[in-house]
């Protein structure tokens, strides 16, 4: 019983620091307060007030796998940055389609995945709050 209480509290805390985390960076519309840029590189992925911070669980593929990882490893993860049109991104490439998905990554040193398209919707382009650095 003390453990299931630990783990609760624990869980807590964990959602208490994202939250806040995610205040830190969005602003009351939930748009991005700040410049967005590649954690590896300084390029510019997205200005401010162009992205919408959204919650919508997808699984990405890690930035850095093994040589011949099978099956792919990777993150579920759940905050994005949602665009609606491509054109908004101020530096991003762009995968080949997997399975009907086409990864996001940094165009200058090509790291990535830092999001995802799915191919199905033309309206919708998403970059994971946790692969990217703000400021």
């Amino acid at each position: 019983m003390a453990e299931q209480e630990s783990s609760k509290s624990l869980h807590s805390n964990q959602n208490r620091e994202q939250s806040s985390k995610l205040e830190n960076i969005s602003d009351v519309g939930g748009k991005n307060k700040t410049k967005i840029y590649c954690q590896r590189c300084p390029s510019l992925v997205l200005s401010p007030r162009q992205a919408t911070l959204v919650q919508k669980e997808f699984f990405l593929p890690n930035m850095y796998q093994k040589n011949e990882c099978t099956p792919i490893e990777g993150v579920t993860l759940v905050d994005f940055w949602h665009v609606s049109d491509m054109l908004t991104f101020d530096n991003v490439g762009f995968s080949k389609t997997v399975d009907n998905i086409k990864y996001l990554m940094c165009a200058d040193c090509e790291v990535g995945p830092i999001g995802w398209h799915s191919v199905h919707d033309k309206k919708s382009y998403y970059v994971a709050v946790d692969r990217v650095k703000h400021g």
